[in-house]
């Protein structure tokens, strides 16, 4: 069994990847717009978190946030490889569900980890995994 990054670290990683992409939406709508009531640039956010996050798990094992934190998303069975695209994709957007990280077993794999086949690591479980 992998053992899995800490609570805090993914979730400090979560809130690098959130200020990040919402730097991104303010950059292209401006603030005034991003902080209107009602605004459709705060829910475009997320939108950017899923693909950012998506994207570059599947790419490189890791959101901005986790890279940064040093973490990254494996497959569960210790095996290194590339995650399935759309298992990568799915995950996040069961993140961005919010409740399924919060359901977990007791390995610490939320209900988006059972999902994907996946476990998050740090850099040091890594390289471990990697001999």
């Amino acid at each position: 069994m992998i053992e899995n990054a800490s609570w805090g670290r993914r979730i400090v990683a979560l809130l690098v990847d959130w200020l990040l992409c919402t730097l991104v939406v303010i950059a292209i709508f401006g603030l005034e717009e991003y902080t209107e009531p009602g605004s459709t640039a705060s829910v475009i956010v997320l939108v950017v978190y899923v693909v950012e996050s998506g994207l570059l798990t599947w790419l490189a094992g890791g959101s901005i946030g986790k890279l940064l934190t040093g973490l990254c998303v494996v497959p569960a069975d210790g095996h290194l490889r590339r995650l399935n695209p759309v298992k990568a994709f799915g995950r996040q957007v069961l993140v961005a569900l919010v409740i399924p990280p919060l359901v977990f077993r007791n390995d610490g794999r939320g209900l988006h980890d059972l999902f994907a086949g996946t476990s998050t690591v740090t850099f040091a479980r890594l390289r471990e995994l990697s001999k």
